[in-house]
């Protein structure tokens, strides 16, 4: 099932002008790019299944390269429901038909957490159709089966409703008047974390930088725009080069001893001495 719902997935973006590069016993399962979107995607049968770790990586890493994490499910534990987001460990968990319609710019405006499921009401938005409408307080008080000052509570500020009220709402104002999801939304703090002594040297030279785990890289880092995808040891990935492309950043491998001279690469020692971040992204850039 998952195989074909990962099928599912990337058929779609790639109809929608995506560059998607798959990945297999990795944290994530689909990369995929359009313009300045960049998505992160884990694929399950069963939300369920997706452990925190994950989960932090995603968002860790998604932070790095401006990219949205997303998790694309069946079900988590029940079906999930067409338009409704759901959340795993702070990421987005959507079934793939509201994946679909996001693609599409109609983001769903109903989401499903530990307290039940719920939607933001733009206040100001109730108002400006109300009084333009002419309709009174004491008539949308009656629909929704709430007092007068808790419409006008509605009115003067954003608050999450409950999915009976939001369909009354629904039924009377329409989609305008509640906060759209957008799931492409992302983090950009940066969270450095790394103990090894080539992400130490990342710090000295000025960069923010992430060991990862179960990705094709084992650091990534960044200073202001200019972002370093680093594989450690005697042997390079070949879906680095690939996935630097698609997020826009430079790659280096940085062997124990020995070194290919065809791609960006340093011993260890070679890279420790280096003395700023200008030196090193020079180095990088001849590989261009």
């Amino acid at each position: 099932m998952k195989q074909s719902l990962l099928e599912q997935v990337s058929i779609y973006l790639l109809k929608k002008g995506f560059t998607i590069k798959s990945l297999t016993r990795t944290a994530f399962d689909v990369l995929a790019r359009k313009d300045e979107t960049i998505l992160l995607i884990k694929i399950l049968h069963d939300a369920n299944a997706v452990s925190e770790e994950y989960s932090g990586e995603m968002n860790r890493i998604c932070s790095y390269i401006c990219g949205s994490p997303l998790i694309i499910s069946e079900k988590a534990g029940d079906k999930l429901q067409d338009n409704i987001v759901y959340s795993r460990f702070g990421i987005y968990t959507l079934n793939f038909n509201t994946f679909r319609n996001s693609i599409d710019n109609k983001f769903p405006f109903v989401k499903r957490d530990h307290s039940g499921i719920k939607a933001q009401v733009i206040g100001n938005k109730i108002k400006e159709i109300r009084e333009r409408e002419g309709i009174s307080l004491s008539d949308i008080a009656r629909k929704l089966g709430v007092s007068k000052r808790m419409v006008q509570k509605y009115e003067i500020g954003e608050s999450e409703v409950g999915i009976n009220k939001a369909l009354r709402l629904y039924k009377i104002f329409g989609h305008s008047v509640f906060e759209k999801i957008n799931i492409f939304s992302h983090s950009s703090e940066l969270v450095h974390k790394g103990k090894s002594d080539i992400s130490k040297k990342y710090s000295e030279l000025g960069f923010n930088s992430l060991e990862a785990h179960k990705v094709p890289f084992d650091i990534i880092s960044r200073k202001e725009k200019e972002l370093i995808l680093t594989r450690v040891g005697d042997g390079a990935r070949s879906e680095l080069d690939s996935l630097s492309k698609l997020v826009d950043a430079d790659k280096l491998v940085i062997f124990d001893k020995k070194k290919p001279k065809d791609i960006p690469s340093l011993t260890k020692k070679e890279f420790m001495d280096f003395e700023n971040a200008r030196e090193l992204i020079k180095f990088l850039k001849e590989f261009e």
